[in-house]
This record gives C-alpha cells, structure tokens and sequence, in this order.
C-alpha cells in the first residue's frame, strides 16, 4: 500500500512575490505591536535625523523590533539581527530588512530618555481600549544582575593593599631598568610594558578610592542627620514626659570609608545586593507597580539602593505626573519593605490611601489569626501611621491587601522566568532605567495582547 504525502517542492518559485501580510495569521503579537506602533506619535523621534549621510530605518519600525523583542524574550541586538532572517514575525515586522545589530543598539541608547514617554502613552492607548482603569496599584521591587562581575568590585581594604603592592613593584622594575646593563634579566620580562601595567592598574585604584570616599561621605551626612533626629526625638520625649527614653543610646557614625565598602569597576554605578537564590550579586533594585485589576504596569524605575524604603516617593511623583493623562490611583499595596512613616505620610498628602504591611507575613498563621478583624473605628486622634494599622486589621483592608501578592509577584515571574530577562545589558543607572522601561513595555505588549483577544 503506498502513501501519499504532501509535496515538499523548495525549488518551484512562486508566480507572484508573496506579501509580508501573508506572513502571519490575523491573530498575532507581532500585529498587535505594529497596530500599538503606529498609533504613537514619533515625530520627536524622527525630527533628531538630520538627512545627511545613508537613510535610517524609520523610528516606528526600530520601535517595534525593540517592543516586540522585548516582549518575546529576545533582548540583545545581535539575536534581533538574526531574528529579521529566521523569523517569518520579524520579517514582517521590518518589511523584509534587515538592520544590523550596530543600528538596532545606537537607536535604543539614542532614544532611551525618550522611552519613559512612550512607556505612558502605550498606557493611555490601554485606558482608550478599555483594558486599563486605574484604582488600586500594588507595588513591590526586585533585584536584576547588572552587566557586571561582583568579582570587578574593589573594596576600600583591599585597594589600600593592592595600592601598595603595586607601588612596591613599581619600584622594583625600576631597579631593574637601572640594573639592566650590569645584570642578566628574563628574556620574557619587557619592564616599560610591565611598568605601564601597573601604573595603568594605580590609576584605576585612586580612581576607586576617590569614587569610595565621596560615597562614604554621603553616607556619613545622612546618617549624621539620622543621628540627629533620634536624639531630637529623645529629648522630646524626656521634655514631654519627664522621664528617659529606653532603649540603648543612638550610637554617632563614624566619618571615612569602611573596610568593606567597594565600588565595581566594570560599572561603578551598580551595587552589591543580596539575591533571592542567597548569596550578594551586582545588581539594581528594579521597582514596579502593578494595576490589580489588568495587571498592566503603571510605573516603573531602578534604583540604587539596597532596600525598597527610599522607593515609595518617587513612585507618587511619576503616578503624579501620570494623573492627567492616566487618571487617579485611589490605593497603594505595598509589603513591610516599604514600611515608613515618611511613606505613608507622603501618601496621604497625595491623597492616596496606603496600605504597607507592618509586619513580615508569616507563612501558614495561625487559623484564629486568619480571620481575627478590627471591628471598632480608629480613635479620632488616630495619626495617619495609627490609621493605616486599624485599616489593615479590617476585613474590607484584609481581602484588599490579600491581592498584593497574586499581582505584582505574576509580573515579575513572567519577566525573569517567561521572558528570560535577568540581567541588564546596558550600563549606568540612567541606561538601565532606560532599559526596564524597555522591558515593562514588553511586558504591557505582551499583557494588552492577551486581555484584548
């Protein structure tokens, strides 16, 4: 008995060229990106070509190369080259071109500032399709490597060390230099080479000492009025109540630079930070919050710092500047990390209701504790902090805090496991922030295609 199979022909060329809208089915991410795309307004972008030299790409298909590699998992320029040959939706998308990777990454540095723009603009376009409305946000942060080895990182102890090894070779090999008619030196030793070798290294050191230094001061300054402000508080108190305050006296800083404290010198702008997985990586603190109805994005940023308590303030400033074209948030949704007074006042002046843990969530509580409510109001004299613990022991505050988790945590689960982002491949913190609007881009794309269908 014979089969027939479906003819395999490679070699028989088509009547009539195909179309890039044969490509794909109706039905499609890359579709989705190009329909977004083309409702952005890019003549800011396009208005920076001057028309001197060869013809660029057009910033609205570069833009959606990037969207669309971005939400796909495919992050580096050189994979995005490649992609425009062996896939049929990055064919589509650049209407059979092929931009090299050197244009794909000068156009993504050139126009990273200009990203935080279109970051909201895509948001807007989300409010008008009807996926987003705006009412309670939850935020929370999470580490990403840098584009850097935490074995780059230079600590003060180790540079003074390193320092004056270097120097004593330094010495050494122009003893040599002076010996070198009178001795017989190793064939492979070329002591001009070695001896820029390593004052090339002690630039790099007193660089890395100096970086050290102007952090270490910072640090002294805030902590200086930190310590001010406790025994401030201290006097107060023992003013107001006539008795002493307990608890151990706060204890002055120490000015200068400690033995650990380092800097990177692949990118010094990085931090080593603790991971999830345990152990310290060279990282940033990536920040997001979380619309909890779509799940879309609302705002992002990196940072700095180690710990997310800084990070409330500038998430109320960008939802600030947002309010005209996005609307109002009526709640925040925040873990203990972000536990501050300052937070929660500054909450309050925004007119935004917070609801920040006070406690680290244990797991498996108690069952009375499961459902224990506050049944009572708070007392009129409740102070915003005292307000918002009251409103968190309610049942209403319970059910809504309860949805902190199984929104942001989704979010960044798809883009480190899903899309495979975890690591920058930019450098600087302004670069990097660039970059995560990229990504959270990406990640809406990909979220509005999926709530749209």
């Amino acid at each position: 008995m014979t089969t027939q199979f479906i003819n395999v022909d490679r070699d028989t060329p088509y009547l009539f060229p195909p179309s890039v809208q044969d490509y794909l089915p109706e039905n499609h991410l890359a579709r989705f990106v190009v329909d977004i795309v083309e409702q952005l307004d890019v003549t800011h972008l396009s208005s920076v070509y001057s028309g001197k030299g060869s013809r660029p790409y057009h910033p609205s298909m570069m833009l959606a190369l990037l969207f669309y590699g971005y939400a796909s998992g495919t992050f580096s320029s050189r994979k995005l080259e490649q992609s425009t040959y062996d896939s049929i939706a990055y064919r589509y998308l650049c209407a059979n071109t092929h931009p090299d990777h050197d244009s794909i990454n000068a156009f993504r540095k050139r126009f990273l500032t200009e990203l935080k723009g279109l970051f909201v603009d895509i948001l807007v376009l989300a409010k008008t399709m009807g996926t987003l409305k705006l009412g309670t946000i939850s935020l929370d942060g999470t580490k990403i490597k840098a584009n850097a080895s935490k074995h780059k990182a230079l600590s003060w102890k180790y540079a003074n060390q390193l320092e004056s090894q270097l120097q004593n070779e330094v010495d050494e090999l122009m003893q040599l230099a002076q010996q070198a008619d009178n001795s017989v030196l190793p064939e492979t030793l070329d002591i001009p080479a070695e001896l820029e070798r390593r004052e090339s290294r002690l630039q790099a050191i007193a660089w890395a000492k100096q970086e050290i230094e102007a952090r270490a001061s910072v640090r002294y300054e805030k902590e200086l009025a930190e310590y001010k402000a406790k025994q401030d508080k201290r006097a107060r108190h023992e003013e107001k109540t006539g008795k002493k305050p307990r608890g151990k006296l706060p204890k002055p800083p120490e000015a200068g630079p400690k033995d650990k404290d380092q800097v990177n010198l692949t990118d010094e702008q990085s931090r080593i930070m603790p991971s999830s997985s345990g152990g310290f990586e060279q990282s940033y603190n990536a920040q997001a919050s979380v619309d909890i109805e779509s799940g879309l994005i609302i705002t992002n940023h990196v940072t700095q710092h180690t710990n997310d308590k800084q990070e409330v303030v500038p998430t109320l400033e960008q939802l600030q500047q947002q309010q005209v074209s996005l609307g109002k948030i009526d709640n925040l949704l925040a873990d203990a990390g972000y536990l501050s007074e300052q937070n929660i006042n500054a909450s309050d002046k925004a007119q935004i209701t917070p609801y920040i843990s006070t406690h680290r969530e244990r797991h498996n509580p108690a069952l009375l504790d499961r459902f224990a409510v506050q049944l009572d109001n708070p007392p009129e004299t409740a102070d915003p902090v005292e307000a918002m613990k009251h409103r968190l022991g309610t049942k209403e505050g319970k059910a809504l805090y309860g949805k902190r988790k199984s929104t942001i945590e989704p979010a960044f689960g798809i883009i480190k496991h899903v899309l495979g982002f975890r690591q920058f491949l930019l450098r600087g913190v302004d670069a990097v922030n660039g970059e995560w609007d990229l990504v959270c881009i990406g990640y809406n794309m990909k979220k509005m295609f999926a709530l749209s269908a």
